[in-house]
């Protein structure tokens, strides 16, 4: 049986936001949890006789992510979360001297942590909810105040300065789970006019597109895009205002990336549980490469080469470098240790299943080596809900999956990467249809001779906590016991306690509270903990700014009042996404012993 305490100590580059290359391309520097806490990491690139290991560039309080050079070179930006509620410090280091300073210290507000460099160096364009909502800010690097400069009444996520320094454009909530990106030009008049901003549409109608990549020479913004039922790599041409389609295929097509002289385009290709790098030059046709039959992330050109992030079941995430002509790869962080080589994991199998009313559903299963009609089993439902389930490095499964639990963890409609329909399919009805998909897993396991009926347990985060939790109170025949990790589990509290652009997103999906009061109650489990009959885990973070642990507070009250079997967890100095290594480990292995003393009694 695999160890998960050794598992989860594995470490992993952070890929959930950006890692940068040097202006002359000769560093690299990264956020990676090597020793536990999240630090900034710096190695060589392309110099002969230069060390390749990669060194930390600081050791700080904080968990530090995002890194970014500036132009010049001489500077890195980066966000700091101090404890785990993502209102993030924006920090300077000075290379040269290394030495650190805080832009926004004793803030009292959130930042996003993508940022941007001003091609003068002198100015960062960060992502502030300062005023109440994210919206776009200039903060100079001097220290002096920032301030606001452009408000789309929308949260902001992302904002890339243009290389010649004429434009920001700007990514922000749209409609639903879409995206909408604005083009915004500073302090650049045209005949004495000022330009306005403009917003990508195509015959009219607003483009819901993301991931903003501006060519070297700033003509043309590369992005992200809806083309009918799938992201394409579209290209908007500043001067015409024109968009034009780089590639249109089946799967997503996100994450673009230009070569440093802009003949190139590159990004990720997205086909249900596997991704691949594909690049274009010119009208030249498309061309792939790949590390593994895992996910890739973050393409970024370096010359000839290309460095890149991948994960699979098997590792964990790590920076590789490809060469494009040739071929030739180079793994270039190395976080999986030499006694976990050997081990044998689990390779997952994409799977389809009826759902209750008949549709398929994709998902992945583990199956233990020794599977059967008598096996406990575990339903994992995944987070977001914009998210999927691939061929990743995913130590709690691996582990569950080697002491003989089978486990299935759907992609339940909601999830990205099946098309805009199935993305869209669960919008007004969370806690509805998704449920029902995750909860139709169970005939699935029992049809297949997977599991015992009477030991299939259900356990998720984020989302799939409160999915989880909609199980147990709308299922409760279904489950032997519940882990519902960083969940909320009423609506109306959940909405209330979070931020204005965490409040966007559930109008947007769930409508306003008030006009749907009814819906709203009947898709929050908490109005329904009497239905309960097994056993109910809840594991939370004390800052938590997504899923508040005032929400499973509440809960665990109430279930204790109803005489439910339940445990509550807090770990104080967490968000949603547990930074501290020791957390992290703590919990799982509570999860997993919760679990347990049902399934293997």
């Amino acid at each position: 049986m695999l160890n998960l305490a050794q598992l989860l100590h594995v470490p992993h580059v952070d890929n959930g936001l950006q890692y940068d290359v040097s202006p002359d391309g000769r560093r690299l520097v990264f956020s990676w949890n090597k020793t536990g806490g999240w630090e900034l990491y710096e190695m060589r690139l392309h110099e002969k006789g230069a060390s390749t290991s990669p060194l930390p560039v600081s050791q700080k309080q904080g968990s530090k992510f995002s890194p970014l050079h500036s132009p010049d070179g001489t500077m890195l930006a980066y966000a700091l979360d101090l404890d785990g509620s993502e209102s993030y410090h924006i920090f300077i280091h000075d290379l040269s001297t290394n030495t650190c300073r805080d832009l926004t210290p004793q803030i009292a507000y959130a930042h996003q942590p993508n940022i941007s460099w001003s091609p003068d160096c002198k100015m960062l364009a960060v992502l502030s909810d300062k005023h109440g909502q994210f919206a776009l800010h200039l903060l100079p690097v001097d220290g002096t105040p920032g301030r606001l400069i452009k408000n789309v009444f929308h949260p902001c996520w992302d904002a890339k300065w243009s290389p010649d320094g004429q434009w920001i454009a700007i990514e922000a909530e749209s409609t639903a789970s879409d995206r909408s990106l604005y083009i915004m030009p500073v302090n650049r008049p045209r005949k004495g006019i000022r330009v306005n901003t403009t917003q990508l549409k195509i015959d009219g109608q607003l483009l819901n597109a993301q991931q903003p990549a501006w060519s070297p020479d700033s003509k043309f913004l590369a992005f992200s895009g809806e083309n009918d039922e799938w992201h394409d790599i579209g290209l908007f041409n500043v001067e015409t205002q024109e968009i034009t389609w780089v590639n249109e295929s089946e799967g997503d097509d996100t994450q673009p990336a230009w070569s440093r002289k802009g003949e190139c385009l590159g990004w990720v290709h997205s086909e249900g549980a596997r991704t691949s790098f594909q690049f274009k030059k010119g009208n030249d046709a498309v061309k792939q490469k790949k590390i593994g039959d895992g996910v890739h992330y973050f393409p970024r050109f370096t010359g000839d080469e290309l460095v890149i992030l991948y994960e699979d079941p098997h590792h964990p995430c790590d920076l590789w470098k490809i060469n494009l002509e040739s071929g030739t790869l180079q793994q270039l962080t190395n976080s999986l240790p030499d006694d976990l080589r050997d081990e044998e994991f689990i390779q997952p199998e994409e799977v389809w299943y009826s759902g209750r009313d008949g549709t398929r559903v994709p998902a992945l299963l583990y199956r233990p080596r020794n599977a059967g009609p008598n096996s406990p089993a575990v339903i994992s439902i995944h987070g977001g809900p914009n998210w999927l389930y691939q061929f990743l490095w995913q130590p709690m499964m691996s582990h569950l999956a080697s002491r003989g639990w089978t486990v299935l963890a759907p992609n339940y409609r909601g999830s990205t990467g099946y098309g805009k329909k199935w993305q869209n399919a669960s919008r007004y009805d969370m806690g509805g249809v998704d449920m029902e998909d995750c909860a139709a897993g169970v005939q699935y396991l029992i049809d297949n001779d997977l599991a015992d009926k009477n030991k299939i347990a259900v356990t998720g985060r984020s989302h799939g906590g409160f999915l989880t939790m909609s199980c147990l109170t709308s299922h409760p025949e279904l489950w032997a016991v519940g882990s519902a990790v960083v969940p909320f589990l009423n609506w109306f509290k959940s909405h209330k306690d979070s931020r204005e652009d965490l409040q966007h997103w559930n109008i947007e999906n769930m409508g306003d509270p008030e006009d749907n009061r009814e819906l709203w109650t009947a898709r929050s489990p908490y109005f329904f903990l009497d239905r309960v009959t097994a056993p109910v885990q809840m594991i939370c973070g004390g800052n938590d700014p997504r899923c508040p642990a005032s929400d499973s507070i509440e809960a665990r009250d109430k279930l204790v009042e109803l005489g439910k079997q339940v445990e509550l967890l807090i770990y104080k100095d967490e968000g949603h996404a547990f930074l501290d290594i020791n957390n992290v480990m703590d919990a799982d292995e509570k999860c997993v012993q919760f679990m347990a003393k049902v399934l293997e009694k």
